[in-house]
């Protein structure tokens, strides 16, 4: 993992974590209603939000190992692993125009998906339970909610190649959008109000994953017209 390719990360999930308030933030809004007790300290409160978001980070580093592991199945030939970083470059490319709100890509599976009613049962027991233990749960459940976002940084993982590094890519994603997501619980919502800075910060993040895609293309196709 590569200077050029760690900076577009963490630029993408810092930027991109505006993106987060409106898809994970009715999750964390819902949490600090339905879960967590206003009148407890601040501390206390704190603890719940971090064990979701811990769960949360959980998914990602297991779907990040995950694929890095497919990536790495490529790693048989060079001229694999080079069409691999072209067609995931390629699918970058419409991811950022998507979440700067150009094309309409994966949108659909982001908004349906809490439609379906297995999954609104699951959340609601979730949602609804007391145990300390569901609080880590309900992150891990968010976790693997359909995100375009998510999917850029999956995409990453599969061109890493790496178990391990799919799993770090993951992780960093999660930890650069624990603190927006963090305020938003500790602070009712406030930060969904700021709608023009979060307008403004998602297309900047869509920029970057666009920019990155086509340098992950371009590098692809190198390794394959070497070969």
């Amino acid at each position: 993992m590569d200077a050029i390719n760690l900076a577009a990360i963490i630029s993408a999930a810092i930027l991109g974590s505006s993106h987060c308030i409106g898809m994970c933030g009715g999750f964390v809004i819902a949490l600090g209603s339905s879960k967590i007790d206003k009148t407890a300290i601040l501390s206390k409160q704190s603890i719940y939000y971090i064990t979701y978001h811990l769960g949360r980070i959980s998914s990602y580093a297991l779907m990040g190992a995950f694929c890095g592991a497919l990536g790495k199945a490529f790693s048989f030939s060079l001229k694999a692993q080079g069409l691999l970083l072209f067609i995931v470059g390629i699918l970058m490319v419409l991811m950022g125009l998507s979440l700067a709100g150009f094309i309409r890509f994966l949108t659909s599976i982001e908004s349906g998906i809490l439609l379906k009613p297995c999954i609104r049962k699951i959340y609601n027991f979730l949602i609804s339970s007391k145990n300390f233990a569901s609080f880590y749960f309900l992150g891990v459940f968010n976790g693997f909610i359909p995100c375009g976002l998510v999917y850029f940084f999956l995409s990453s993982a599969v061109a890493s190649g790496s178990v391990f590094w799919g799993s770090i890519i993951m992780i960093i994603f999660g930890l650069c959008t624990l603190p927006v997501l963090l305020a938003v619980g500790l602070t009712a919502g406030f930060f969904t109000k700021i709608e023009r800075i979060k307008s403004i910060m998602i297309k900047i993040s869509g920029a970057v994953i666009v920019l990155y895609g086509i340098y992950m293309s371009y590098c692809g196709y190198l390794i394959v017209i070497k070969r």
